[in-house]
């Protein structure tokens, strides 16, 4: 009994952190557009975590507690050690303030213990390596080829000013108070707010298909919970830290990496989204924050070879940049034609640290577990 509620609190320790990984990908974009608050986006994320996570996440679970190493490895201690190390891991990256891949890690961490004891399915793991390898690559890409030939028609299309005041607001002129736009929202400005803040819990949505797995596909795996159990302890542990530590990774995607106004916000969620729920549907456990990051990065390289190109034409007002956006903001950084600034466009120093601590912690992850798993008796 005692070794099983050590093993649920860890594993409400690596929700707790998930929610502090993903909620920052899920809704930066949409909060660094001023679409939705951080509170909000937490309420949504815990939402729509939990619906991704009851539907196409017990897909990944079974992969992950199941697939990887041969002969039913989890018992409780073991399901302990690995949860601790996938939750340490976490925790650092969000300490830091860099949304780091749950998925990668949980894997790395079921890869080190595989190899450690003897049993590891490699075919399974080349085949998901391979996918995360691949998935990345599109995002970028995709994103990059929307921000180089097709942002600037999309945003002139759906371009939405922002205006002061709440969104909606209660009508209260009838016997019955109901929902109305605000005093100063005009229909497109609602109509483009929306469609950010659904995609975003889109985002969220595919996020638990992927990730509810990474908290408890060991304790299921040694069936000392039901799927159903398990799929609730993720979702209720990844709320909390959605209204927790998840403000820090909020900043650093929707404000740090790139320029993010409400039609970027819509390009990085579609792709991003689309991409991890197509895996966790093929049971692949994908590594949401890496292809969410990448097509940040993406949309933000793409636009900022914009700039470099055309550096004698004005500036194009873009919505959502700030406060009174569909103007130019003054503080904007701009070259010599007034064209903004690649470097306010794309910032490759940020960029570098998240990649590069995204791929550290699982790597972390894999070598403790291998270490500990082999040589220390107790396990």
């Amino acid at each position: 009994m005692l070794l099983l509620l050590v093993g649920l609190g860890v594993a409400a320790f690596v929700g707790f952190n998930v929610g502090g990984s993903n909620t920052g990908v899920a809704f930066g974009p949409a909060v660094g557009s001023d679409a939705v608050s951080k509170s909000g986006a937490a309420g949504l994320m815990s939402v729509c975590f939990l619906l991704g996570g009851w539907t196409l996440g017990r897909r990944v679970v079974d992969t992950l507690g199941r697939g990887l190493v041969a002969d039913d490895p989890f018992t409780m201690r073991v399901s302990i050690a690995v949860l601790l190390f996938i939750g340490l891991a976490l925790f650092a990256g969000n300490v830091f303030g860099v949304p780091a891949s749950t998925s990668m890690t949980a894997v790395g961490a079921i890869v080190g213990l595989g190899l450690a004891i003897g049993r590891l399915k490699v075919d399974a793991v080349i085949e998901i390596v391979g996918w995360w390898l691949v998935a990345p690559i599109v995002g970028f890409w995709a994103s990059a080829v929307v921000g180089r030939y097709w942002y600037d028609d999309l945003a002139a299309r759906i371009a939405v000013d922002r205006t002061d005041g709440p969104l909606v607001a209660l009508d209260r002129s009838g016997a019955i108070p109901r929902p109305a736009l605000g005093p100063n929202t005009t229909r497109r400005e609602f109509a483009g707010t929306a469609v950010v803040v659904v995609i975003g819990c889109y985002m969220a949505f595919s996020a638990g298909a992927s990730n509810v797995a990474n908290a408890v596909a060991p304790l299921v795996g040694s069936g000392a919970i039901t799927m159903t159990q398990g799929v609730l302890l993720a979702a209720g542990a990844t709320g909390v830290g959605a209204f927790t530590i998840a403000r820090r990774t909020l900043d650093t995607v929707g404000n740090d990496l790139t320029d993010l106004p409400l039609v970027a916000a819509v390009v990085v969620a579609v792709v991003s989204s689309s991409i991890v729920t197509a895996l966790s549907a093929l049971s692949v456990p994908a590594s949401f924050v890496v292809i969410a990051t990448m097509s940040v990065v993406g949309l933000g390289w793409g636009r900022a070879t914009v700039a470099e190109a055309v550096p004698d034409e004005p500036s194009v007002p873009t919505a959502g940049v700030g406060p009174g956006s569909g103007t130019t903001e003054p503080s904007d950084v701009v070259e010599d034609g007034g064209a903004p600034s690649p470097a306010e466009l794309y910032q490759p120093a940020t960029t570098a640290r998240v990649i590069a601590l995204q791929n550290l912690v699982p790597a972390v992850a894999s070598v403790v577990a291998y270490l500990v798993f082999r040589y220390v008796p107790i396990w």
